[in-house]
């Protein structure tokens, strides 16, 4: 793998190896199934997606792609994991989403390939899992056009997210793979603000997510101590 990549070759494997669950409800990605239509609502709500170009940075099986490609958005998804993207490739020409294509491409790359090129950029659950996260949040502000959205969703870092999001989620309640997370690559909003900050884009909301283990349901609120998602625009 090319050194200079911002990607760490144990997290590309560990997704790797489950990519055939992630269009499963009841596999280890159910938490990704139950939080999409949290996300696309909001994420909706402040971009206005249909018609727009869209970039699913870090797409995964494509679980957030497919949804706002539905949702009538022109939908470009990229990751480095080849055979995530198969499956949400075969996903998409299963369930007959037209409007998403999917690219192995770095965040990086592709900003150098077609900048300011989209009108939203969704970046969710993928900063937690880089060497460089503030790299990636300086990919997406160069491929958003001027007064696009950038959305990112992460994890807070802090004696609470630890309990909650790697004991409890990977541990006790088992909702995870265990070593889905490491708690030093959790990122502060503080931390995320200033990224965002030093290369012109300006924060314009936040919600946390919770989850309640009793009824299984999440729901957005004010809370950001564990996870939580930043809406941000370009100048």
């Amino acid at each position: 793998m090319n050194q200079h990549l911002n990607a760490d070759p144990a997290e590309l494997a560990k997704f790797s190896d489950l990519a055939h669950r992630w269009w499963d409800p009841e596999s280890e990605f159910r938490p990704l199934h139950q939080i999409n239509p949290l996300r696309l609502t909001w994420i909706d709500a402040l971009a206005q997606i249909k018609g727009k170009r869209v970039l699913d940075v870090g797409c995964g099986g494509g679980i957030l792609s497919d949804a706002l490609a539905r949702k009538g958005a022109l939908v470009t998804g990229i990751d480095l994991s080849a055979k995530a993207l198969r499956v949400a490739q075969l996903h998409a020409l299963e369930a007959g989403t037209t409007n998403v294509d999917y690219l192995e491409i770095s965040a990086e790359a592709m900003a150098q390939q077609e900048p300011e090129a989209f009108d939203v950029v969704t970046c969710m659950e993928m900063l937690e899992h880089v060497p460089d996260p503030s790299s990636v949040v300086r990919a997406c502000a160069a491929l958003v056009k001027p007064g696009g959205w950038v959305f990112f969703s992460t994890l807070n870092r802090n004696p609470k997210a630890f309990l909650f999001a790697i004991l409890g989620a990977e541990y006790v309640l088992q909702l995870l793979p265990k070593g889905t997370h490491e708690y030093a690559k959790f990122i502060k909003p503080s931390e995320l603000a200033r990224y965002s900050r030093e290369v012109g884009l300006e924060l314009t909301g936040t919600r946390g997510m919770e989850y309640n283990p009793l009824t299984r349901r999440y729901w957005l609120s004010g809370d950001t101590s564990v996870n939580y998602l930043f809406a941000t625009r370009k100048a």
